[in-house]
């Protein structure tokens, strides 16, 4: 090959692509303009194009009829045969029965052995490995390649392999790489013109031998990149680090010779940034590529080694409206196409679980050819309907609970009918397949799919799959099917053709021979580059050596040959990675280590990028009302008068002391949290149960000094027992809360009496009310207990059971207006008296506010009517509850309390906004009782 030369302005792919271009061009020139009698074997059909163009710039003529130029795969593929090819899906399939009726791996997961023996199957047949005639001579000749005894263990993987080797054979059916196999052979005595072929890499055994063939016939020659690469200074700098990184050899020999070649630096073309942590790596890949687009590059790689910090990277530069070519594309098991169907089978496999339920009915793809709307508003009424009555599986129980609602309803009866078709115990995969498809048609998920770029791949794939199946009579539980199904999701891939984009996200492999404007290599730390597979449980290394296997060391060497070739062949690349993790150092790959080493060595200079860094804050995108850090500032909402609440509870104006903004989020916007479905006993339940022990006790001992003690006890531990029953009869953990409740009775029922002494007599509980309070605003809520004084004017006292200590109650009454429930209790009743009712444990405890509470009752309702009278002119609902407030509030996260500046006051009485009561109290200050 002639030298290849550098006129200063070509890009480094250029110089490749001419050098290749004048060598084809010279063994042709008695063809030339008519290339049409040669072949050129390429690497990927993006080669085809520059490789094109250096051919016509270097023949110099107004026309020329370009080589065939095509992948070797595809050639391959052109060639007929007459035998069937079995799929991979069949041969699996058949590698699971053996294995089971064996019994070899009683406790393995059988479809993951599976496809791990075809791959090493696979292997052995591509690269032409002849298995012994017995088992005795396999396990000797394993023995000898693992330097060792033919021990119990070796003869066991002997025989394993050995027999499902022959098992597999015997069929006589031709399986994917056999027929391609036998296509390489069938092509190679076809081939009668001279072929050309570009490498950066060793190639595969099947293939090198498919060369050598086509040498004994035609003229063969190979471009090989990494030979090439020793002609270009810069690029042989690369190859000399790399090849240093694998020998771990001394580089100040070559750093002294490289003195001399300042041409070889790679300050211009190679740049390595080292983050601080993933989000900064993938801020500062978006940075630079919108910095790329912007200097006007049209064709950059994104090349992903860490495949989590390339979806990062993708997510922030859709945000900022770049959109991503994706030829690595993702896995059918990552997608929502697929989720739909998982979910369905979770449904299906934990009676209904209410989450399972509802993460099913929340798919897109589910009820497709219903109206999109009804379906949310049947979902969402469902979902209601389950948390508000803690209905948590049995899909009976949910059809019980939607009763009168019919849109609910039917939507749990086309589960129901999906269901029936699935509700075999065993089939085969054909069959399970057809009966999902069944059930899918159903529930309306087919015609959403189809809807679907991803799903219309989807329901091809289980098409095909089922197709290829259907003559195996093979017989699999549902969860055999079902973990068949996960892996064939999990293992199948799709890729998004329609995104057209500067921007293209790909792997290292497919970047042979090909040249961008720009590349980001994403993920270049020790762990990822080189990758690491976990590796074959079948066969060392050494076992594979002997028998003519890939072995590990292989496959790095591809890996460093495919980064030099990116390299060598591109202008313009910054290698990313993050130099710490968790607080701990994280090497570079020892590739770009060595470069870099290398090249610090020879010109001082280590390739750091150092500008990006400091681009990355003010570089963030922003929506035009999102404010930036430094203008951030307590929210402060003015609620318009159409929102303005009409009705509000004692607990809601306990929310809007505690935080006015908290009022606006959970009771004018009504962003309250979803009830849970309670599966556990919280102590919420405790407190609901001890109220409804002591309203039917109250209700049936109206007079506790009636009734004997005994009477009185045994009365209530009966109550108490009754309440009590269903929760423990279905969970155990209940007879705690319950043992608990009956340590406080003796208590209670001291309390009780001692107060009916001072004349204070039980005059109802439960009491529900609705007080309007002006024309614009009533007042709801239910009150735990009202009793009547009988010795003084019959004044009326309002009660309050709460299940904590008294220490922390008074707390809550010792400011006038931190907390207003027994206030606003107080007021509806026009009552003297209020207090909670603390029961904790063996304590009962009467704990009243120490202020008169006829006062701050009125005080109470006229700061109440203030704070409406202010949201109606407009007053602001500031964001500034206390820390106490805080704690517990769900809505924290949309006043982002935790990014305030620190300036900042954190109750703040700011013009125009909420102010304080006519009594003194402020609004703000205090703990939320809702």
């Amino acid at each position: 090959m002639e030298p290849i030369k550098n006129s200063g302005t070509q890009t480094a792919s250029a110089v490749f692509f001419d050098s290749v271009a004048r060598h084809i061009l010279a063994q042709l020139a008695h063809e030339i303009p008519d290339l049409r009698g040669t072949a050129i074997l390429l690497p990927n059909y993006h080669v085809a194009q520059p490789l094109a163009q250096a051919l016509s710039v270097a023949a110099n003529l107004p026309a020329l009829l370009l080589p065939q130029m095509v992948t070797l795969n595809d050639w391959v593929l052109s060639i007929p045969l007459a035998t069937p090819i079995q799929p991979d899906t069949q041969r699996i399939t058949a590698l699971y029965q053996a294995l089971r009726e064996r019994r070899w791996f009683a406790d393995a997961d059988l479809w993951s052995l599976s496809r791990e023996l075809l791959g090493l199957m696979d292997d052995l047949t591509r690269h032409h490995v002849a298995l012994p005639e017995s088992e005795a001579e396999f396990s000797e000749q394993l023995a000898r390649a693992y330097q060792a005894r033919s021990g119990q263990s070796m003869q066991f993987e002997a025989r394993v392999v050995h027999e499902l080797w022959y098992a597999m054979a015997a069929g006589g059916e031709l399986d994917g790489v056999r027929a391609y196999q036998q296509r390489l052979a069938l092509l190679a005595q076809r081939v009668d013109r001279p072929l050309y072929a570009l490498l950066t890499s060793d190639m595969s055994a099947p293939e090198a031998h498919f060369l050598e063939a086509c040498r004994a016939r035609v003229p063969v020659t190979v471009f090989d990149l990494r030979e090439m690469v020793v002609d270009v200074p810069d690029c042989a700098l690369l190859s000399r680090a790399l090849q240093h990184a694998a020998e771990s050899a001394d580089l100040r020999s070559d750093a002294a010779l490289l003195q001399k070649q300042p041409d070889a630096a790679l300050s211009q073309r190679l740049h390595l940034f080292g983050a601080h942590s993933l989000e900064q790596e993938a801020r500062a890949a978006e940075v630079q590529v919108r910095r790329w687009l912007l200097a006007g590059k049209q064709n950059i790689a994104l090349v992903a080694q860490d495949r989590l910090v390339a979806r990062r990277v993708r997510a922030l530069l859709e945000r900022a409206g770049v959109l991503v070519r994706d030829e690595t594309g993702w896995t059918f098991s990552t997608l929502a196409v697929s989720t739909v169907l998982m979910r369905w089978l979770d449904a299906l496999q934990s009676d209904f679980y209410y989450q399972d339920l509802l993460d099913l009915l929340k798919s897109p793809f589910i009820f497709a050819d219903q109206e999109a709307s009804a379906r949310k508003q049947a979902v969402y009424q469902l979902e209601q309907l389950v948390r508000k009555h803690g209905v948590a599986s049995h899909l009976d129980a949910f059809l019980d609970l939607a009763h009168g609602d019919k849109e609910v309803q039917q939507a749990l009866v086309r589960l129901r009918q999906a269901a029936e078709a699935l509700r075999k115990n065993t089939d085969t995969l054909s069959g399970w397949l057809r009966a999902l498809n069944d059930s899918l048609s159903i529930l309306g998920v087919l015609q959403g799919l189809a809807a679907d770029v991803a799903g219309a791949q989807l329901l091809q794939a289980l098409q095909t799959w089922q197709q290829e199946l259907a003559a195996d009579s093979t017989r699999f539980s549902r969860a055999e099917w079902r973990h068949w199904l996960a892996q064939q999701l999990d293992a199948h891939t799709f890729r998004d053709s329609s995104i057209d984009s500067p921007v293209l996200l790909t792997h290292l492999a497919a970047t042979r021979w090909r040249s961008f404007d720009a590349v980001l290599l994403l993920g270049s730390d020790a762990a990822h580059l080189p990758s690491m597979d976990n590796g074959s449980v079948w066969f060392n290394d050494a076992v594979r050596s002997t028998l003519g296997l890939p072995t590990r060391e292989m496959k790095l060497a591809q890996q460093r040959d495919d980064l030099l070739a990116l390299l060598a062949m591109n202008d313009t690349v910054l290698a990313t990675w993050q130099a710490s993790k968790s607080g701990e150092k994280n090497l570079l790959s020892p590739h770009l280590e060595m470069l870099r080493a290398l090249h610090e060595l020879a010109y001082g200079d280590d390739l750091a990028e150092r500008e990006l860094g400091a681009l990355l804050e003010g570089a963030q995108v922003r929506t035009a009302d999102f404010p930036l850090p430094d203008e951030a500032a307590v929210p402060a909402p003015s609620v318009p008068h159409s929102l303005i609440p009409s009705r509000i509870s004692a607990s809601g104006y306990n929310s809007l002391v505690a935080c006015p903004y908290q009022f606006y989020a959970r009771h004018i916007l009504r962003l309250n949290e979803l009830d849970e479905v309670r599966e556990g006993v919280e102590k919420r339940d405790y407190g609901e149960w001890a109220h409804d022990i002591l309203h039917r006790f109250h209700q049936q001992y109206p007079v506790l000094s009636e009734h004997p003690r005994a009477m009185l006890e045994e009365g209530l531990q009966r109550i108490s027992s009754e309440v009590f029953a269903p929760t423990v009869e279905r969970d155990y953990l209940a007879r705690a809360w319950l043992l608990r409740w009956q340590q406080a009775i003796p208590a209670y029922l001291d309390a009780q009496l001692k107060s009916e002494a001072e004349g204070w007599r039980y005059q109802n509980g439960e009491v529900p009310f609705e007080l309007p309070l002006t024309e614009e605003l009533l007042m709801h809520g239910r009150i735990d207990r009202v009793d009547v004084q009988t010795k003084a004017d019959n004044t009326v006292r309002v009660l309050d059971y709460k299940m904590m200590e008294a220490t922390r109650l008074r707390n809550k009454l010792k400011e006038p207006g931190e907390d207003v429930q027994l206030a606003c209790y107080a007021y509806v009743y026009e009552a003297n008296e209020a207090a909670f009712i603390s029961i904790e444990k063996d304590k009962v405890i009467s704990v009243a506010p120490p202020q008169d509470v006829a006062e701050l009752a009125q005080a109470n309702i006229e700061r109440l009517l203030a704070v409406f009278a202010q949201m109606r002119v407009g007053a602001a609902m500031p964001a500034h509850g206390v820390d106490e407030a805080c704690v517990y509030c769900e809505m924290r996260g949309l006043c982002r309390k935790g990014e305030w500046p620190p300036s900042l006051d954190p109750s703040p009485d700011g013009r125009g906004r909420i102010s304080p009561s006519p009594s003194g109290g402020r609004v703000g200050k205090g703990e939320s009782n809702g």
